[in-house]
C-alpha cells in the first residue's frame, strides 16, 4: 500500500530541490506539512521530522475526477519525507494498488499508471544519488 524509496541525500537538499523536480515530471507542489512543529504548537512532541507534501498534475486530476469523483479521496498526491534507520525515506501511497481496486475503465486505469509513474520517477530522482 505505500510504495518508498532511500536514500542518503541530505534532506534540506531534497526540500530544496523538491519544486523544481516535481514540475519536470508534470506535478505542482500545492503546500507542505512539517509534523514537528504543527505537533509541538498543539502541545505533542514528535522526535522524527516528518513532512509531508501536497503533489498535483492539474490534468491527470481533473481527467479522473470528471470519471470518478470518489479519487477524489486521494488527492492531492501525497509525498512523505522523513529520517528512518539512518536514511532518508521517501514514501507516498502506492497509487497503483488504488487505480485496480477502482471502478475505472482501463483506459483511464492506463493514464493514471503512467503518473503514478512519474511520481516514482520524482522520488527515484534522490535515490540515484546513493
Amino acid at each position: 500500500m505505500i510504495y518508498k524509496i532511500k536514500t542518503n541525500y541530505p534532506v534540506e537538499a531534497i526540500k530544496a530541490e523538491l519544486d523544481e523536480q516535481a514540475k519536470k515530471v508534470g506535478f505542482g507542489v500545492l503546500g507542505s506539512y512539517e509534523f514537528k512543529k504543527i505537533l509541538k504548537s498543539k502541545g505533542f512532541e514528535l522526535e522524527k521530522d516528518i513532512t509531508v507534501y501536497e503533489l498535483c498534475n492539474p490534468a491527470a486530476a481533473q481527467v479522473a475526477l470528471r470519471a470518478e469523483p470518489e479519487v477524489s479521496v486521494y488527492l492531492p498526491c501525497r509525498l512523505s519525507l522523513y529520517e528512518e534507520d539512518g536514511e532518508i525515506t521517501l514514501a507516498t501511497i502506492n497509487i497503483d494498488d488504488i487505480i485496480n481496486s477502482t471502478r475505472l475503465d482501463k483506459e483511464l486505469q492506463l493514464y493514471l499508471h503512467d503518473i503514478f509513474g512519474n511520481m516514482k520517477k520524482l522520488m527515484k530522482h534522490w535515490e540515484e544519488k546513493l
